[in-house]
Parts: C-alpha cells; structure tokens; sequence
C-alpha cells in the first residue's frame, strides 16, 4: 500500500510542457432535474490519468520513473508500462461542449448550452463541463403524411401507428429527435419485414416547426415516394417475393445433403422477403461445422417482377483434424504424466454431423501409501460424441425448428481406474439437446437421458476393512461411494445474458448480467418401476436393477451475476448462487459427483477446494477430507472490484462469503447440518487481491485470498483471523482460466 502511495505521488512536472497542463480531474454538472450526465461521459475527448481502484495513479508514477532520455532501453521500458502525463488539450475541448450541446438540444432542449470552467493550480487543470439546458420543448401537433397510396393502405393494413404518436397524446408531450430517430428506425423495420426489399430510411424525413412560440413544435413525419427507375414512371414502393433459391457449394462436389442446407434456410420460395430471414440463414450456415464460410445473395430480377432470387454459396471446412494434449501432474507429492489424443470429423454423414473421439491415458507414482501393495495409479478412458446441427425429436412445430438455433448430442464414455486402494470403472451416456433463439441471449440445455454406471471390480483388503467394514471407522458417505451404483436422470439449465449479442465474452467490465437456472432429477422413473413391481431390495433397504442399487434425488441450482460499469477501466461484479440437492426415496445420500464443494477459485477463495465446510465441521485432525467435506446445500456470496492496470494486465479486489451444509445430520460430518436458526453464524468469509493476464480471448487469473471468518473454530482467534492473521495459515493462491463468476 505504501509503495502504490509512493508511486501516486511521483511528480509529472517534467514531462509537461511550458504553458501547458497536466488534466487531473474532469466533471459534468447539469441545472436540469431530467439531464442524466451519463450519456455525456463518452463525449468527453480527454479524462484524468488512470488510477488503480480509482485512488493511486501508479500507471503515471511508473512513467514518471523514467528519464528524459528516451535513447536508453530502461526509459523506454518504463514509459511502456506506465502511461504518460494527459496533457489538456483546450481545442477538443471546446468541441467536445459542442458535441454535448448538440446531444442535449437533441433531447428537446433547444436553447441548451455547456459551458466549459477550467480550474488551474500551478500546472494543474480541472474542467467542469456545466450544462444549461433552459427549457424544453413540447409537440403541440403530430401528422403522419404517407406520400405513396399503396403504402399508406399497407401500414394501414398491418395496424401501423407511431409508438410516438402515442406518448405524444399524453399531457407534457416532449420533442425528442432521439424519439423520432427511433420510430425512423422502427417503420423502416417493419416495412423491411413485410417485404418491401428496397425501403430504405432516406424516404423517412420530418418537417419540425419550431416557430409556434410558447416552446411548442408541431412534426410531420413524411414517408417519401419510391424514386422511379430510368425507364418507369411508378413511384409506388412495392413488396418482393423470394423466387428461386440456389446453392454454390465452391468445391469439387457438394459436401452437404440438400435436406441439410434446406433446414438451414429460414427463406422460402414464395413467402415475402424478410431482412431477418436473410441474416437468420446466413447465422444458421456458418454455424455448420462443415461449413468455412457462407455468403447469401439477393438478386431481383430483370423482368421488374418483383421477385428476388437468392444464391447461397459456401465453403467447406476441413473435414478431418487431430490435436494431442501432454500434462503433467503433482498430487501431494505424486508425480504423475497424462496425455490425449482427439480426432474430430465435421461432416460424418453428409450432415454437418460432428464426430470426435477422444483417447487419454494417466500415470501417477504412488509412494509411502501405508498398507497397500506397492501399485502406482493407472487411469485410460474414451469419449465419443455425435452432434446433429438441429433437434432429433419428434413432434416439434415446424415454426419452433425454424426460429430455434439447435443441436442434439449423443456422448458415451468408460473411464478405468486403478489405485493401490481400488479398481474403479465408471460408464456414462448422455443424450442432450441445446438451443437458443436468434438473439443467443437466451440459451437452453435438456438432457433427456443421462446416465452413469459406476462399477468397483476390487477394492483392497485394507481400504475396505478400514473404512467400509470396520464399525468404529465406517464412514456412510465413503460406503455408499464406493459401491457399484446406477444413476440415471434428467436435467434441464437455462441461462440468460443481457450482454449484447457479439460482445466479447473477456469484455466483463460492462453493465450487464447474467441469470443461471437448472434442475436436475434421477431415480423416479425407476422407482416408480421397482416399488410397483415390489422387486426385491437389498440389505440397506434399496431397490435394485439388475442388483445394482440406483440413486434417487432432486437438485436445484441458481445464480446471478451483475456487473457494474463505473468507467472504461473500473467496474464492479455482483455475485450470488445457491444450490439445494436433496436425496430421497431410494436414496438416503448424494453420489459423491452430485455434491457440493467449497473453496477454491470460483468460490470462497480464503480456502482451497474442499477445504471449507459443511457448516463448522473442521475435517479430520484438520486437515482436508474430500468425503466428508462435501453437503447438499451451497451458498455463494462474492463482491470484487475490478480494475485496469496497465498494458494486458488487470486487478481485482475481492471478498467472498460462502459455505456448505448437509440436509441430514450425519455422524461423519459433526457440525454440518443445516439449521434455519444459525447457519448464518457458519458463513465463511475471506478477502484478497488478485491479478489477471486479459488477452481477449482467454483470460489468466491469480488470486491470493485470505481467511477473515472461519466457522469451523469457536475460539475468537482462529474464529476471526481478520483480527488475528497468520499469512502462512491463512493465506491460499489459485491460479485459473477465466473469470471466476
């Protein structure tokens, strides 16, 4: 904290010119109730130095730390990653009042004025941009004049009155250019939706009369004839048809089944010509995984028929391509190596069919595992997966597979390990589909059948009479895990993001938010089977396929995301999420993969992956217990500050709350159920700093965070070691892709 102080008082003087200033602060003032500043913001041509979290200006303290010489490499390497001194510029200035100005008459305001205050101390500069807006504007008086007959019989037709006409019927009517420029924008969408391929926003003009007095205005909102060709005398405006729809494949052979590239037309011969439809089919081409590029042509015919021909013609893709991953790998201080092969086709059946087969393989040495055979820690699994570009289901309205951007996936997958403790093999199928509308904000995932078999061949003489025989040290939680057992569910996850379709997913320092939802089921049909049959249970009083016991259970998950844009290089994110899984029926525990964790980089980033909870239970001795450590109910409360530093690095400043609990009270995890009454007493809390590498497309995260409330201690020591800390204790780092939220 000293040194950033240090930094931020690192003089500029000189690096400022004779006469000139250094621009340290900037700031809009409005005498008008109904004026918002932030839309004028962006108008500004110049802002202050950046400043860390919106206090230390270390970029220019960096940049001040190098000489006057630029010649010497460490000069130039400072001025490289600091920022130099904003030295005021009177000139864009000025012009930026006028762009205000302009945007503020837009308004209504049509006598406003902004009047710029420059404040100086030595070779300091502040500017005030002081807005005068005076008074407003009102309509009196507002016509629609269609100059084209036949158009005016169409709008009339499809029931076209202007949105604006509307708030100009109430009292206080105000004029707006804004308002205008939007029922522009909104006629010229609706005509170009119903066919009229030529329209386009030169033939919408307004005549204002702002000489009534009394600061009324009365507007005629004029729709112009269409301009006549060379050799016709029609001024009508005319609706166009979709004629002949062709399909250039610009390769030897089509690559493609004409169904396929039929389904990913939203035109069809015939109906009218849509500007939506023709973006839609273009959208729905290039998302073909066969598919490089695609371009859609609209050609009208030379016989004025009204008719448009469209040409569609695409590139393919490389069917083919292999990629290879190498890793290696240190689990408390077992070294281990895994590599993987993937081979992925993009157009199996003529389809945009993606096919991709993944092989992987694992070793880890294993030593000094006490009363085990001397055996290090194999793993090799495959995964295969199938994805159709659109639904495979049936009974779906045809209107629904047109505006539905879609796929199915069918995934299989065996995975065999081999530990010193235990042989374990797990068989999963997923049968899946995704979709989205056109605006991809709003996106879907069903998966209709999901299933996992879990199979243990051998477990070790030792592993089972120490943790699943032994009554002094059986652990249900451990017991039931590692048990063959059937799962097979359902599951259905909606998201939605106000970010504006094609907004960087890295640009997270923008005003928007996101809300998750999913639900997830299994066991009820097979229960369902089973008790009404009356099949035999085994010893824990669980039905069985095929002998196997299945899991029964319902989860819910839910969160929100806000971010909160203060300025181009400081914003502030919002987080919160809640999970609740609850096991019944034929189950009385969670399989362990359905549980809840807390801890680690997403989450309560004072403790490591389930190194926090359930509750105030503490593990055992301890130490972290990846059993036991886990519960059926999660909370996630998270608030970080997030700024630019300089170049491609990012901060933050974080605090994270959280935790988890169990729905029934097991004996292995003392301190863990949840209770209405206090489990906000059991909120973990931590704080940090952290550091990100922001290269647009992939983001590198390092967080260091700091315990400040541990529920797991009574004592006010270790229960708030935000009063009494301990970095070694304390302290935990994580290093992650992406944000964390």
């Amino acid at each position: 904290m000293h040194f950033l102080i240090l930094l931020s008082g690192c003089s500029a003087s000189r690096f400022i010119p004779e006469n000139d200033y250094l621009l340290t602060g900037t700031t809009i003032t409005t005498e008008g109730k109904h004026i918002g500043t932030d839309e004028l913001q962006a108008y500004m041509p110049q802002r202050p130095n950046n400043k860390w979290f919106s206090i230390f200006k270390v970029p220019l303290g960096i940049y001040c730390l190098s000489g006057k010489d630029s010649t010497k490499w460490f000069n130039r390497f400072l001025r490289h990653l600091g920022e130099a001194p904003v030295i005021y510029d009177r000139e864009r200035t000025m012009q930026a009042c006028n762009n205000m100005q302009l945007v503020i008459r837009n308004m209504g305001y049509l006598n406003a004025d902004v009047q710029m205050r420059e404040t100086t101390k030595r070779n300091h500069i502040k500017i005030n941009y002081h807005v005068l807006p005076y008074e407003r504007y009102y309509v009196r008086n507002f016509t629609l004049n269609v100059q084209d007959e036949s158009l005016l019989q169409e709008l009339d037709s499809f029931g076209y009155q202007p949105a604006i006409n509307h708030e100009f019927e109430k009292k206080n009517r105000p004029y707006s250019i804004n308002a205008l420029e939007e029922e522009r924008s909104r006629l010229y969408g609706l005509l170009v939706e119903n066919g009229y391929y030529k329209f386009n926003k030169e033939y919408i003009h307004f005549r204002v009369d702002t000489t009534l007095g009394h600061h009324l205005a009365d507007v005629e909102m004029i729709v112009k004839q269409a301009q006549a060709n060379a050799d016709s005398s029609d001024f009508s405006h005319h609706r166009y048809h979709i004629g002949n729809i062709s399909y250039e494949y610009l390769s030897s052979k089509p690559f493609l089944r004409p169904k396929v590239v039929r389904n990913a037309t939203s035109l069809s011969s015939g109906q009218l010509y849509r500007e939506s439809d023709m973006h839609e089919t273009y959208a729905r081409m290039t998302r073909l995984s066969a598919v490089m590029s695609a371009n859609v042509r609209v050609n009208p015919r030379e016989d004025n028929s009204d008719t448009l021909d469209v040409a569609v013609s695409l590139t393919p893709n490389k069917p083919n391509s292999f990629s290879a991953e190498l890793e290696g790998t240190n689990s408390a201080g077992d070294f281990g190596a895994a590599a993987s092969l993937t081979f992925q086709n993009r157009n199996l059946f003529r389809g945009s069919e993606l096919f991709n087969i993944k092989l992987r393989g694992a070793f880890e040495a294993i030593k000094g595992l006490s009363g085990y055979a001397d055996q290090n820690f194999i793993e090799y699994s495959i995964e295969t997966g199938l994805t159709f570009p659109d639904f495979k289901f049936p009974f779906l309205r045809s209107s629904f597979r047109r505006n539905a951007q879609a796929t199915t996936e069918v995934n299989f997958a065996f995975d065999s390990q081999d530990r010193p403790e235990f042989h374990r093999r797990v068989l999963t199928g997923v049968l899946r589909y995704r979709w989205t509308r056109m605006n991809r904000q709003l996106q879907h995932r069903f998966d209709l059948l999901n299933i996992d078999y879990v199979f243990m061949p051998w477990i070790s003489d030792t592993f089972r009479e120490k943790y699943l025989s032994d009554p002094q040290n059986r652990n249900a939680i451990l017991k039931y895990n590692y048990e063959n057992l059937f799962i097979m569910n359902w599951s259905y996850h909606f998201a939605y993001n106000s970010r504006p379709l094609g907004a960087s997913a890295s640009n997270y320092g923008t005003n928007a938010y996101t809300i998750r939802l999913a639900i997830e089921t299994a066991g009820n049909l097979l229960y369902g089977i089973t008790s009404a049959a009356k099949t035999k249970q085994d010893s824990d009083g669980q039905y069985t396929l095929f002998n196997i016991a299945y899991a029964q259970y319902a989860k819910f998950d839910a969160s929100f995301c806000k971010s909160i844009l203060f300025n181009k290089n400081n914003s502030l994110a919002l987080h919160a999420a809640l999970g609740i899984a609850c096991p019944y029926g034929n189950s009385t525990i969670l399989p362990y993969e359905k549980r809840y964790f807390s801890g680690g980089a997403n989450s309560v980033r004072g403790w490591s992956v389930r190194e926090l909870g359930p509750g105030s239970f503490q593990g055992t001795d301890g130490n972290i217990d990846f059993i036991n450590q886990t519960g059926d109910i999660k909370l996630d409360l998270n608030v970080e500050y997030r700024t630019h530093l300089f170049w491609k690095l990012d901060g933050a400043a974080f605090i994270d709350a959280g935790n988890i609990w169990t729905i029934r009270d097991y004996k292995e995890q003392p301190g863990g159920q949840f209770h209405i009454d206090e489990f906000w007493r059991q909120i973990a809390v931590s704080y940090g700093l952290g550091f990100r590498l922001n290269f647009n497309y992939f983001i590198l995260r390092f967080d260091g965070g700091v315990k400040a409330i541990h529920p797991a201690y009574t004592d006010s020591k270790r229960h708030f070691p935000i009063a009494h800390p301990n970095f070694k204790r304390d302290f935990t780092f994580h290093f992650a892709v992406g944000m964390p939220f």
